[in-house]
């Protein structure tokens, strides 16, 4: 049951909770650093909470007036908080969402924020920022705390710890759907039907694991529809990497029989998968079947491969997610290696984002929730920390997946060794990342140098068009910063000024320049909130430099659009390749200056090929996508109520489109799965057409 403090506005409204086997959304943690409460907060009256804002010195100490300010808006919400456990929300000015925290008692915990002492500046400032709250109750506190996670995951509050990498892990799905069954990489929900294997930390990972898996058990890799329309064995079937069951080269009933041992290999009896073959090779060999035998003795070797490439296996650690937390300058880097059948499936590494003032106990314990967001988590979970929520978190685990969760910190054993071994690589992972983000900052110094910039240049977009005489021509925006190439702040534009002629970059850059100006202008025309300050750690959404890849002729069309819009304080440059196009002796221009040239090896030279090599990449990539996709359109695609299984079947039936087009309506209602309605409309299309 929900007890708010006042009716939700449209930001605060209420995003989709589970019941407690839900899948948590993020994690939270309560907060470190709140005072003690006596046992019982409903006798606190206004006048037992102090005037006086106390709090220690561990950052930029917020304006007083604004704590006082909030304070007291936190005491106005105290008597409408529910007193037992439940997730409560501090909420800024203009409705967004600061921070999400579970408690036990919310009435206890906002009676910590009302009292005004003992806080941390990070804390101060929050509640310095909070205009309202909103309080759900829970029935529990595991049901907090997947509520919790639920609403991190959807605000993504400022003050919260947030896991910035949440992408899906892929897996092997060994379908069950179709008599025979197909081996293929899977990522997002499991709708199909089959056995899951994973999670694997890389496409990389999955992709080297499928080409062993498909030379040692000859399972096909195609889709259903493409297995289906089959007259002949594919190449597949020729180089050795499938048994054609397309086309009757095996049976089904031999072809279960390499599921079988795909299955048991995945599932971790691969001494008695590869104890079989071997057995079968000899067999074979004695038999003087020595092709046979050759074939069984590749597919060993892959086998061989695949176990070799997975590093260390545990022996005793059947399944389990290895988590260990460094800490760096301020840094933070989460160290996760996956184990399965007792074999080590691969590790990621993330950085989540967290005040500095955070302990890494503090960061991990926020951080597991968010992510197992999406992911089944495993039988056993090893932490390098002690954790305060570590029960908790086991507990709603276990509600969620139907089965005992075990959340442990090992001190011994091959568990700890496991530990010990991801927190070594975290160490490397994060020394590397802030070498480079070092190695960054002075490139970009260099670069600011170099165009005579004054201030830290912290984004810089990078702008290349692309087109083949003038078709499906798009213009590509890669964005670079301290922490390198930001490919979430990538962008494709389409052009769409039917005006332009086909093949004019001028009137192209022109027009990609002018949407993205004209959108940071309008974000300029908004007033600041004075009662949200900036955060500095927030990667800008505002250029400080735009570097064009072209000629003269495309840095006058830049400066022509910038001066239009009324854009001044953003610096711009443009680079022409050299003669030949010889790399190096490319030439730049700058307002106020000179084409020049940079000496063959300085490092600014180097930096400017990389970041128009990535545009030019980019924007080449998108092209061809975009070519790709008009290629492979047909003319059902533009038919409303044909989807793709309609689509399918009328493929299935005539061909090709174009036999489609010629076919009579009568025989158009004689399609499986296309009834009379359907059969119109698709002969109404075509007959229309022509």
């Amino acid at each position: 049951m929900d007890a708010m403090s006042r009716p939700p506005s449209e930001t605060d409204k209420q995003p989709k909770a589970g019941p407690p086997d839900a899948v948590p959304g993020g994690a939270g943690r309560d907060m470190p650093d709140e005072p003690a409460l006596a046992d019982d907060a409903d006798d606190l009256a206004e006048g037992d909470l102090p005037d006086e804002v106390e709090f220690s010195a561990d950052g930029d100490a917020p304006a007083p007036e604004s704590v006082l300010r909030g304070t007291a808006v936190i005491r106005g919400h105290l008597r409408d908080a529910p007193k037992g456990p439940g997730v409560y929300r501090m909420i800024g000015e203009t409705g967004e969402v600061l921070y999400v925290g579970k408690a036990r008692s919310i009435r206890k915990r906002i009676a910590s924020y009302a009292r005004g002492q003992g806080h941390t500046n990070r804390i101060a400032r929050m509640i310095g920022l909070t205009a309202s709250m909103v309080f759900v109750s829970t029935r529990t506190e595991t049901e907090a705390l997947l509520l919790e996670a639920n609403y991190i995951k959807q605000m993504k509050p400022r003050f919260n710890v947030l896991m910035r990498d949440d992408k899906s892990f892929p897996y092997i799905l060994l379908s069950a759907e179709h008599p025979a069954p197909q081996l293929t990489k899977h990522r997002g929900s499991r709708s199909r039907k089959g056995d899951y294997f994973g999670p694997f930390a890389s496409v990389w990972a999955v992709n080297r694991t499928l080409n062993a898996l498909q030379r040692a058990f000859l399972l096909r890799s195609c889709t259903d529809s493409f297995y289906e329309n089959r007259t002949r064995p594919c190449l597949l079937f020729q180089i050795k990497r499938c048994s054609g069951p397309c086309t009757g080269e095996i049976s089904h009933t031999d072809y279960a029989g390499l599921v079988s041992s795909a299955r048991d290999f995945l599932s971790g009896k691969s001494r008695d998968v590869r104890d079989n073959l071997a057995a079968d090779m000899t067999a074979a060999a004695e038999k003087l079947e020595f092709e046979r035998a050759a074939r069984l003795r590749d597919r060993i070797s892959a086998l061989s491969a695949i176990q070799g490439a997975q590093g260390i296996n545990p022996r005793n650690t059947e399944e389990a997610d290895v988590f260990s937390i460094v800490e760096d300058a301020g840094h933070f880097c989460i160290e996760v290696v996956f184990f399965r059948t007792f074999q080590n499936w691969g590790n990621r590494a993330y950085f989540p984002r967290a005040d500095k003032s955070l302990s890494t106990a503090e960061v991990l314990d926020a951080f597991l929730a968010q992510f197992y967001d999406d992911k089944p988590p495993p039988r056993l979970i090893l932490l390098s920390h002690e954790i305060e929520t570590r029960e908790l978190l086991a507990e709603a685990l276990s509600a969620r997946a139907g089965r005992k969760v075990e959340v442990a910190v090992p001190q011994r054993g091959e568990r700890k060794e496991l530990v010990e071994h991801a927190t070594q690589n975290g160490r490397e992972t994060l020394g590397r990342k802030l070498s480079d983000h070092l190695a960054q900052e002075r490139l970009l110094a260099a670069l600011a140098e170099t165009f005579g910039i004054q201030k830290k240049l912290r984004r810089v977009e990078i702008y290349d068009n692309s087109h083949i005489m003038g078709t499906n021509a798009i213009g590509a925006m890669v964005v670079a910063g301290p922490a390198g190439f930001m490919k979430q702040h990538y962008r494709t534009f389409n052009i769409k000024d039917a005006t332009i002629t086909p093949g004019d970059d001028y009137g192209m850059m022109r027009e990609v320049l002018g949407r993205r100006f004209a959108r940071m202008a309008k974000d300029d025309a908004e007033p600041a909130d004075p009662a949200k300050p900036p955060d500095p750690d927030t990667f800008p959404s505002r250029p400080d430099l735009i570097l064009i890849d072209g000629g003269k002729g495309q840095f006058e069309a830049v400066r022509a659009v910038m001066d239009e819009i009324g854009v001044t304080d953003v610096a711009v440059a443009s680079i022409a390749k050299g003669p030949d196009r010889n790399a190096g002796r490319e030439q730049f221009f700058v307002p106020g200056r000179e084409p020049f040239r940079l000496p063959p090896r300085d490092p600014a030279l180097y930096f400017v090929q990389r970041l128009r090599d990535e545009a030019h990449r980019f924007a080449i990539g998108t092209h061809r996508a975009r070519r790709k996709k008009e290629f492979t359109k047909s003319p059902l695609d533009e038919i409303a109520g044909v989807g793709p299984a309609r689509k399918r079947a009328l493929l299935h039936a005539f061909g090709t489109a174009k036999a489609i087009s010629r076919a009579t309506l009568g025989d158009l209602e004689k399609v499986p799965g296309i009834n009379a309605a359907t059969a119109k409309l698709v002969y109404e299309f075509f007959n229309e057409k022509t």
